[in-house]
């Protein structure tokens, strides 16, 4: 059993020593806690166990603490993936809802497994999901000023289980300031990806991860015979002619832990059981 979560990059608000620190902090106890939780449950559901957490956790770019965008309104997406059955699931641009992977979850159970826009909220309420504003004041202030940010954040969790099963889920609150309507990766196979070889979630700038079919391409190459490193250094290397900005997280049916990103400040922590990393 082993899993490995993300929480975007070091780039969007407060960058400071403090903040840092914080998000190292709370990674460490995101995934402990999720890994006493994959201890009896199944990998798909750790992975919305995990990502919910951090949608919770205002210091990260999904849920509580997403970005608003050009209109002053706040749009989520998040998918989720069950490498065993191949389903995938996901919200494009759900309002007012507190955990969009939980409504991804219950999309699972629907033929129609993906919505976006109004059908996604209203899919939520039919379901029982009550209005939540996810707006904190510090998005509000950021947005006002008009302060840009480079859009990078996103929560993600890849999970193996005891049983061997792989699932990956991954939420973002966009990138601030985009055109209402925008599409990220997270909810697509370029950014949400598994099979029962490998997961892998996505975070960076969705244009780049939805041109480079990222998560896609790793998990296809890894099927195919390539060890996850090697896999990671190919499809990153066809990130570099456009300077594409993208980091991943990911697990294969051996058990192995990867991650890279094309500019190193990703923020990551995985846990074994045994071995702690968090990015430092």
């Amino acid at each position: 059993m082993k899993l490995i979560i993300h929480g975007g990059f070091f780039s969007e608000s407060a960058t400071n020593h403090e903040t840092k620190v914080a998000k190292q902090q709370a990674l460490e106890q995101i995934v402990t806690d999720s890994y006493a939780f994959l201890t009896t449950h199944s990998a798909l559901e750790t992975v919305v166990y995990a990502v919910a957490l951090l949608e919770n956790d205002e210091l990260f770019n999904a849920g509580i603490g997403s970005q608003i965008q050009s209109d002053g309104k706040i749009r989520m997406s998040a998918a989720i993936m069950d490498g065993e059955t191949q389903k995938m699931s996901g919200v494009i641009n759900i309002q007012d809802v507190k955990n969009p992977v939980h409504v991804a979850q219950k999309l699972l159970q629907v033929d129609d497994r993906i919505l976006g826009g109004n059908g996604a909220t209203q899919f939520a309420r039919q379901n029982g999901f009550e209005s939540f504003s996810t707006e904190i004041p510090q998005r509000r202030s950021e947005y006002e000023a008009k302060l840009k940010s480079l859009g990078t954040g996103t929560v993600g969790c890849v999970a193996i289980d005891s049983q061997g099963k792989i699932a990956v889920a991954t939420s973002t609150g966009g990138k601030g300031f985009e055109i209402p309507g925008r599409i990220s990766d997270s909810a697509t196979v370029a950014g949400n990806y598994a099979n029962e070889f490998c997961g892998v979630s996505l975070t960076g700038v969705g244009e780049d991860i939805v041109s480079n079919a990222t998560a896609a391409k790793i998990v296809t190459r890894v099927t195919d015979g390539f060890a996850l490193d090697k896999a990671f250094q190919k499809t990153f290397a066809e990130l570099k002619p456009y300077d594409g900005f993208a980091g991943a997280i990911a697990i294969d049916s051996h058990g192995t832990i990867f991650h890279q990103d094309s500019h190193p400040t990703m923020v990551f922590a995985s846990y074994d059981g045994a071995h702690l990393e968090v990015f430092q």
